[in-house]
């Protein structure tokens, strides 16, 4: 009989996550949690039919290299330059403090010195593939505040070589530190080199080759053998999975392919990053979580106020500005796998009880579990930090000469000035009529004001801002924010300061154009709808319809989207 029991677990993980993340999203919380929640119902510590853990987690490994290869391929290296202050300043910072945290609450618990630092290691080294999971769900995968956190999740995997090195030498198995930690730092340096090295000169070579027979399927074959491989290579050599996929995408996004690339992995990614979070849940064990509650609970937010205080701090020395400092420090205030290795690692070695790594475990997913309802309060604590003494002095500062303040009147006023902002203002620019900006990157703010533009710093959705911007007499507002906490709150406050205001707004998904009505947006686009319809206007026209119906064509399937006359139209 044929043997399908992977599966099998593949069916059960899948179908559970579909369930769990459905229902979390019906309910209002985010998806994690449900794929979370869900992994706790197949998992072997609970009753009933359960998944088996070491092939779901074989699977979910493909699922972090998958992620954190495509996020490479999305950045590139002259981006992550960019964040070298905030990756050495800021990470020595974060490291250093988290670390004593973790020590501290461990003498706290009465546990041993070796045992202390093991929980300051784990405490000091958060999961980057939640934290870019978070950002990308909140369509910020390639924001600032991501490429921060991930600049920062590449200095602390780098930080798990020498923590696990002195492991031995805490258990009384090792005697010479020196040659340990040479060892293993040596091995590390060597890997990364050759990793760069081969990426650089043979990997574009493999692509372009690949590519040229112009099989689709052998450049996918491709791109999951160089994923994979470069990620196996990394782990063989002491680094982690997670870091290898990630520098085998910075590789890849140098070359003239990374488009397609993208393309190809996407798919995979989502797919397989869900089994990470499924498997995640199955390591809980209901029975110390019932025993231990209360001490859980007390590590947990410990753990996440404490990452979140130290990584806003560590992100604002580097160099950030508040609103991205706050958002990159939510992203990491929490533990995930590299924990779980160290954890594991000092389990071997009997420097923990088999308790006490049950409690790291049960704290770690504690922390995951937070993060995601931590995100949603980001615009808020954002703002909360922005007016603590001495950050909106440094931060003016970063910003240059502030705008003259004058009564603007029957301007039109910007939120957000990126690709969408940016055009809007060009063609207002060109018509000679007058507009202000409102922009949470404070350099994109120091240019505009430098070229004499109105601009402000700060979060659209902030009332004192909008008032500062003379949104009560703006004759138009346009919001261009893919937030859609800060767009909403700019919309409804100003519908309320002037309610006879023209305001436009985007949408980043079909789903949220309701939402932004209610809040009081006249107009609201959605850029892939608008996007279709130009296919439509263009196929339309070319198969010799004429102009007019065209038009009232298009305008008729604009109506239904916008105005929600869809179900209707089928029915």
């Amino acid at each position: 009989m044929e043997d399908v029991g992977l599966i099998l677990d593949l069916v059960l993980a899948f179908g559970a996550a579909l369930v769990g993340g459905f229902v979390a999203q019906r309910i209002g919380l985010p998806v994690l949690i449900g794929y979370v929640l869900a992994g706790v119902l197949i998992g072997p510590n609970t009753p009933g039919w359960s998944a088996d853990f070491e092939r779901v987690q074989l699977l979910a490994n493909l699922g972090v290299a998958f992620l954190m290869f495509a996020l490479g391929v999305e950045l590139s290296f002259a981006e992550l330059q960019r964040m070298r202050r905030v990756a050495t300043v800021g990470g020595a910072i974060q490291l250093t403090l988290t670390f004593g945290l973790g020590a501290a609450a461990a003498i706290v618990l009465d546990w041993s010195l070796p045992a202390a630092f093991l929980l300051g290691g784990a405490f000091a080294i958060s999961s980057s593939l939640v934290a870019i999971k978070l950002f990308l769900g909140r369509g910020e995968g390639t924001s600032l505040q991501a490429r921060a956190a991930l600049s920062l999740g590449v200095v602390q995997d780098l930080s798990l070589v020498p923590m696990l090195a002195l492991l031995p030498l805490l258990a009384g198995t090792e005697d010479n530190l020196a040659v340990s930690l040479a060892r293993s730092l040596g091995v590390a340096i060597v890997a990364l080199g050759a990793v760069v090295v081969l990426g650089t000169r043979v990997v574009p070579k493999i692509l372009f080759l690949v590519a040229g027979s112009g099989s689709r399927e052998l450049f996918l074959l491709s791109v999951v053998v160089i994923a994979l491989g470069t990620a196996v290579a990394s782990h063989a050599a002491g680094l982690s999975l997670a870091l290898g996929a990630f520098l085998a995408g910075l590789v890849v996004s140098e070359s003239e392919f990374d488009s397609q690339v993208l393309t190809e992995i996407i798919p995979l990614r989502d797919l397989f990053a869900t089994l990470f979070f499924v498997a995640l849940g199955m390591l809980i064990e209901p029975r110390i979580l019932a025993g231990q509650a209360g001490l859980i609970v007390a590590l947990v937010a410990v753990l996440v106020v404490g990452k979140f205080v130290i990584g806003t701090a560590a992100f604002l020395i580097g160099g950030l500005e508040p609103r991205t400092a706050t958002l990159a420090a939510i992203g990491m205030a929490q533990i995930g796998e590299f924990s779980f290795v160290l954890a594991g690692a000092g389990l071997g070695f009997g420097i923990i009880t088999r308790s006490q790594y049950g409690l790291v475990l049960e704290v770690a997913l504690g922390s995951i579990l937070v993060a995601p309802l931590l995100m949603r309060f980001g615009p808020v604590l954002a703002d909360a930090v922005s007016r603590l003494p001495g950050i909106h002095e440094r931060t003016a500062t970063l910003l240059g000469a502030a705008p003259p303040h004058e009564e603007l009147s029957r301007h039109v006023l910007i939120c957000g000035f990126g690709r969408v902002g940016s055009e809007l203002g060009a063609a207002l620019e060109r018509r000679g009529l007058r507009y202000a900006v409102i922009e949470i990157n404070p350099a994109v703010v120091r240019d505009l004001r430098e070229a004499g533009v109105i601009a402000y710093y700060g979060d659209s959705g902030a009332e004192p801002l909008l008032l500062r911007a003379g949104v009560r007499r703006a004759r138009t507002l346009a919001v261009t924010v893919s937030d859609l906490v800060s767009a909403q709150a700019a919309v409804r406050i100003a519908r309320e300061l002037n309610p006879t205001i023209d305001i436009v707004t985007r949408a980043t998904d079909a789903d949220v154009v309701e939402i932004l009505r209610r809040a009081g947006a006249g107009e609201v686009v959605q850029p892939e709808f608008e996007a279709g319809l130009e296919f439509v206007r263009h196929v339309l026209r070319r198969q010799g319809v004429s102009a007019r119906e065209t038009e009232l064509i298009t305008s008729r399937r604009r109506t239904n989207f916008y105005d929600g006359g869809e179900a209707s139209e089928r029915s």
